[in-house]
């Protein structure tokens, strides 16, 4: 191997970082600013913008504008001579306003769309019937062997509508023995409620809301599912899935379970516990939706800066530019116009890709840029990507992900989303080690943000991903000053309209964070080896098999 610069470019990148002068990486250091990144979010979540919807004028204006930055930083198209990726979707929306009309034990209950539950079906169909569905309580809906869990176990759900509580049981009860205790596994997630619902059968899935184990309130369940709904279109037009997906209030369904002479909290009790079994709850449900089901298509944006000498390998930088564009039903302001979730995260795409087009001399393997459509939809642009790559998963060195960036100023500390999981945790430890902070755990393990952005589509096709969120050790107000500030965001701006540009908002630190993520992409951009999987990851099978197949590939030593 012919010798190189490398050692010196990442000694020369942690004094830059430090504030010492570098002819080579300052001015890109220097590129990534707080002047730059405000004014990407607010043109990004303006009005003009619609709330940046798939397949909407919202995401004409989106890509055009991000199409346009990339060219005006000399980036290349990434995709042949284009700077977009088809993505197919199918869009569904509900026509009517459909009851839930539960009948059987003491009576009938008419649930009222919007206010105590929302439903919608994945099938490309123009009616989805749920008619007098036999209702089954499963308790978490999880089958999970290695957990030695069975929630289906002894009962036959074809046909059925299961009802589900959110989260898993190792939330519920705080046993670090179950499952992963306070920290949501994948089987915690909506999304896995609904996929396991269908391989049993169930013609309908319905999930709890509560707001602790959920991580939301229940605004934010109406303000992402009242609205169209998309999905990658399959060759079965869906009719794989359940027909009508919902979830239902916690009130809601209090009532429901005692109109069938059942104990909620009881039988939640019960959910978490190995001596769970389903139970029939003696109830039908009935509901009729109709559906305007479409194809359209969406695209991710992708522009490249090539490597120097090894531009067949490649790092990838990725935020989501969609959000969930406007609702006309609102009264007053019906634009989501999504600020901080995730112009913030696009924005700093940019100031990225400006940093390294900035570069006097390229990194040795290709930087690529992907904003990724309908991540608010289901991760679905990420996933079709990460499914039908443009550039070879075994010659994908790692993907680092970016969905919301730090406006609260600066942080002693950064936080890894799923921390342990992968041996770029070591590049973030040290180049946050270089800017005199530390590394720590993801806070708030319960509201599975791990399965809740584009970086997990990735993992599970094997490509080590790195989700760096922003710390909570404020420099001057310190930790409980900004959980309070996180948890203000959740009640009341999270996923609505209010998720609006802040002029007060300090983005010293996202700039810190940006300038720490372009540390950790140089050296992965400048290094032969391929970071790896830990040592009993889930996703660490699938990399190696992958990369076998290739023959000679350096991978990581952490294993």
């Amino acid at each position: 191997m012919k010798p190189t610069k490398r050692p010196i470019i990442l000694l020369a990148a942690a004094l830059a970082l430090h504030g010492c002068g570098d002819p080579y990486l300052t001015p890109a250091l220097e590129a990534i600013d707080e002047a730059g990144l405000a004014d990407i979010i607010q043109t990004l979540a303006s009005d003009e913008f619609e709330g940046r919807a798939p397949a909407s004028p919202g995401e004409e204006l989106t890509i055009a504008y991000l199409a346009d930055a990339f060219e005006a930083l000399g980036l290349e198209p990434g995709n042949g001579d284009s700077y977009f990726q088809d993505v197919p979707l199918i869009e569904a929306t509900v026509r009517n306003r459909p009851t839930l009309t539960i009948r059987g034990g003491t009576g009938t209950t008419e649930l009222a769309y919007g206010s105590e539950f929302i439903g919608w079906t994945k099938r490309v169909v123009s009616r989805a019937t749920l008619r007098n569905s036999g209702m089954v309580f499963v308790g978490y809906g999880v089958v999970a062997p290695e957990y030695q869990w069975d929630d289906y176990a002894g009962i036959d759900a074809r046909g059925k509508t299961v009802v589900i509580l959110v989260n898993d049981p190792g939330f519920a009860t705080q046993d670090e023995a179950l499952f992963t205790g306070n920290a949501m596994t994948y089987y915690g997630r909506w999304t896995y409620k609904y996929e396991e619902a269908a391989r049993q059968g169930a013609v309908g899935a319905i999930v709890v809301h509560q707001t602790e184990p959920a991580g939301y309130p229940w605004e934010v369940v109406e303000g992402s599912w009242a609205v169209p709904q998309f999905d990658l279109v399959a060759e079965d037009n869906n009719m794989s899935r359940v027909a009508v997906e919902a979830w239902m209030t916690d009130e809601a369904s209090r009532s429901v379970f005692a109109q069938a002479g059942l104990d909620f909290d009881e039988l939640k009790a019960r959910a978490a516990t190995r001596d769970f079994q389903a139970v029939s709850m003696g109830l039908t449900a009935s509901t009729t939706l109709q559906n305007d089901a479409t194809q359209s298509t969406s695209k991710n944006v992708v522009a490249v800066l090539p490597g120097s000498d090894r531009a067949d390998e490649y790092v990838i930088y990725m935020a989501h530019w969609d959000h969930l564009g406007r609702n006309t039903d609102l009264e007053g302001d019906n634009i989501y116009n999504g600020a901080f979730d995730n112009a913030t995260g696009v924005a700093g795409l940019v100031e990225l890709a400006e940093a390294f087009a900035t570069l006097e001399e390229r990194p040795s393997r290709s930087i690529l840029f992907l904003a990724v459509t309908a991540e608010e939809k289901g991760l679905l642009g990420s996933a079709y990507y990460a499914r039908n790559p443009l550039y070879p998963r075994t010659k994908t060195v790692a993907a680092i992900n970016m969905d919301g960036l730090n406006a609260d100023g600066r942080m002693n500390d950064i936080t890894v989303v799923g921390y342990g999981a992968s041996e770029l945790d070591d590049y973030l430890e040290a180049a946050a080690s270089a800017q005199g902070r530390v590394v720590r755990a993801d806070p708030e393990p319960e509201k599975g943000y791990y399965y809740r952005s584009d970086h997990f589509s990735f993992a599970k096709e094997g490509i080590p991903a790195l989700y760096a969120d922003a710390g909570i050790d404020h420099v001057e107000h310190g930790e409980a000053w900004t959980l309070e500030r996180r948890a203000d965001y959740t009640a009341n701006r999270y996923h609505k309209p209010t998720d609006e540009y802040d002029p007060s908002w300090d983005l010293s630190g996202a700039v810190d964070d940006l300038r720490l993520l372009f540390n950790i992409g140089l050296r992965l951009g400048n290094e032969t080896s391929f970071p790896n999987w830990r040592a009993g990851s889930e996703f660490r099978a699938r990399r190696d098999e992958e990369m076998a197949s290739e023959g000679g590939v350096e991978m990581g030593t952490s294993r």
